[in-house]
């Protein structure tokens, strides 16, 4: 299951007490103070993890608390240390913090495998009285405790990492063309939104060259405001490097179905409209082999007047085009 939001709390651990102690030795008849310090607590780390695809272990155990460290003992001996608590999250996901107040602060965001972010550190250990002998006090019955660890909420937020993301309507053959494309094997059906998650593939060039296609649920008007499954796909579009838009070639109105997908894209994060896009016109075997010439002249045409784009027309089924789109998005992100 893909799951690609959680809400959790953290709480590091809280520090070991210090303690007041004398030492009691044969033959020493008035021992100095010999109070170890407390502990420092566990630590709370976030740690990219490129084996992880999914926030599924968050969505039910939502509580992660470190260990709190132990108090100090006689002799000077410090308590042991709490441990740390690691959590294992998907590259590509944002952390947020929640505050009293409700506020959202974005505090990390996890791209790289193996990388460490402290979430919450570790209360310090207690002071032992061994700690405030002096000239003047040589017998101090004074120790400090740890320092107490407060609870944090955090939302997880996954953003898939992928170089192209395949942007379109339902139905529009993402899924089938993902499938032709790349080793996955996401559900193909004939009706509308077929893909209710994500989905990762990597699409080989060459025998040593290859790049990641995510196809992500189809979008509608509106998505930008939480319609049809709206943020949900949004959300995953923004880390790619090319928007590759699918749009049937038997649409009746090509055109207009771009601009109602490009105006989603930029309502949500105007930033979008800045990265490098393709338009690839699919399903071409459904039109008879005597007109596809024409009507692929004719949609060329009128997306270089209005847009100054210019289409691409395949067919995922029957193989047309295929190649020649893998060249063309591997040479669009080789000039990222």
């Amino acid at each position: 299951m893909f799951i690609d939001y959680a809400k959790i709390t953290i709480k590091a651990g809280n520090g070991g007490d210090g303690i007041i102690s004398f030492r009691k030795e044969k033959y020493i008849s008035r021992g100095g103070p010999d109070g170890g310090n407390g502990g420092h607590g566990g630590s709370v780390i976030a740690i990219g993890d490129e084996n992880v695809n999914t926030l599924l272990a968050y969505k039910y155990h939502r509580k992660f608390y470190a260990e709190d460290g132990k108090p100090g003992s006689n002799a000077r001996k410090r308590g042991l240390s709490g441990d740390d608590i690691y959590l294992h999250l998907p590259l590509g996901t944002e952390i947020y913090q929640i505050t009293e107040t409700g506020e959202r602060i974005k505090i990390a965001d996890i791209t790289t495998h193996n990388e460490e972010i402290i979430l919450a550190h570790g209360g310090r250990g207690g002071k032992g009285n061994s700690n405030f002998a002096t000239s003047t006090n040589q017998a101090p019955r004074i120790a400090t405790p740890g320092r107490t660890t407060k609870e944090i909420v955090l939302e997880l937020v996954l953003k898939l990492m992928a170089d192209v993301g395949l942007v379109g309507f339902p139905n529009a053959g993402k899924s089938t063309l993902l499938s032709v494309l790349s080793s996955a094997k996401p559900k193909i059906a004939d009706y509308e939104f077929t893909t209710l998650e994500p989905m990762l593939g990597v699409v080989p060039v060459t025998e040593y060259q290859s790049f990641v296609m995510a196809d992500i649920p189809g979008i509608i008007e509106g998505a930008h405001q939480g319609k049809g499954l709206g943020h949900q796909f949004l959300q995953h579009i923004q880390r790619t490097s090319v928007l590759l838009f699918l749009i049937d070639i038997n649409t009746p109105d090509p055109l207009e179905a771009f601009r109602t997908l490009h105006s989603e894209l930029y309502l949500y994060d105007p930033f979008l409209d800045k990265k490098p896009s393709l338009i690839v016109l699919s399903k071409l075997d459904t039109i008879p082999e005597e007109e596809r010439n024409a009507r692929s002249a004719e949609l060329q045409s009128l997306f270089q007047k209005e847009y100054g784009l210019d289409v691409l027309p395949i067919s995922a089924v029957g193989n047309l085009g295929i190649e020649e789109l893998k060249w063309t998005l591997y040479n669009m992100l080789d000039k990222k």
